[in-house]
């Protein structure tokens, strides 16, 4: 037998089928999907607008909630306009260079807004447990180094992944049952064999997210400890609502993350459109509701989201 073509065994391009037996539902889905992401792009953009304008909110519990907003837009970017596209114009239709840069941003952003949460969950931990050491612990340049952190870990576990889909070949196989790429999506196409994807593409993130989670309780438990010992029931209940607005977001973010992939792992008995919607409703829901659950639950940022939007309508209507 001769030797096996690996480059001419990758395709030119993928093609993305959607969400199968559903094709005829795809513009009705499609109206949902689009206002959904129009809206995360509305509350997104108005958070990180009002978190910039406004000095009083250059602290740090602010700065990791922006940069919670911007990773929103990047996980929601990535995917809904192509799926868009596919719903209202069929163009299925993607390049091997964009499928895979697609699958690196998707993955990229969901490790990176793990961490962030971790990083959100210890602010809180040191504002209610170590109260006076909080400015000297959490300055801006804390804040930035942590930033960086979080870029280098998401690349650090992600990139690999683009060089295990790279180095498949495909013999040809180059429809995606799938609205968008992703990593397991685009192995399973593949003519060879796929061990090292299945085990680095579910152990590696999954065990760094679960990483993250356990920090995150970890921080929840001392907090919790240090509200108990508070002497006053209103300092209890005060520094209890600011953690809310957080544990909210937490949840709408793991919950979802942590089903679709033991779904898409396990769940072989759910039906495949079933396990695409739920993909596509974890690309869409932590962007809308995470400006949605801050805006309603933090007093500071309603207050100067009311201001700004306030006096740029004023300052509108003089012109």
């Amino acid at each position: 037998m001769p030797p096996f073509n690996l480059t001419s065994s990758t395709p030119a391009t993928f093609i993305l089928a959607g969400i199968p037996g559903m094709e005829k539902s795809h513009i009705w889905i499609s109206i949902p999907f689009c206002s959904m992401y129009l809206a995360a792009l509305l509350g997104n953009g108005a958070l990180l607008f009002v978190v910039s304008t406004e000095r009083s909110l250059h602290q740090p519990m602010y700065l990791l909630l922006s940069m919670l907003a911007v990773t929103d837009l990047m996980l929601s970017t990535t995917t809904v306009p192509k799926m868009l596209a596919l719903f209202w114009f069929s163009a299925g239709e993607i390049s091997f260079g964009a499928c895979l840069t697609q699958v690196f941003f998707l993955h990229f952003t969901t490790s990176a807004e793990s961490m962030i949460l971790m990083a959100m969950a210890f602010d809180r931990f040191v504002a209610i447990c170590y109260p006076l050491r909080y400015a000297a612990m959490l300055t801006q340049s804390a804040i930035v180094k942590t930033g960086l952190v979080v870029l280098l870990r998401s690349f650090c576990i992600i990139f690999p992944c683009v060089f295990l889909l790279k180095r498949l070949p495909f013999c040809g196989h180059n429809i995606i049952l799938h609205t968008y790429c992703e990593h397991m999506g685009i192995a399973r196409l593949a003519c060879a064999d796929i061990s090292v994807n299945i085990v680095y593409g579910l152990a590696v993130p999954f065990a760094a997210g679960v990483l993250d989670v356990v920090l995150i309780a970890v921080s929840y438990v001392l907090i919790l400890q240090a509200l108990f010992r508070l002497p006053s029931r209103t300092a209890r209940c005060k520094a209890f609502n600011t953690c809310v607005s957080h544990v909210c977001v937490i949840f709408l973010f793991y919950i979802p993350a942590f089903f679709t992939i033991l779904t898409h792992r396990f769940g072989q008995k759910i039906p495949h459109h079933v396990h695409i919607l739920l993909a596509n409703l974890y690309v869409l829901f932590p962007p809308l509701l995470n400006p949605i659950v801050y805006g309603v639950r933090m007093r500071q940022v309603k207050e100067k989201f009311m201001k700004v939007f306030l006096c740029s309508s004023v300052h509108f209507l003089k012109e």
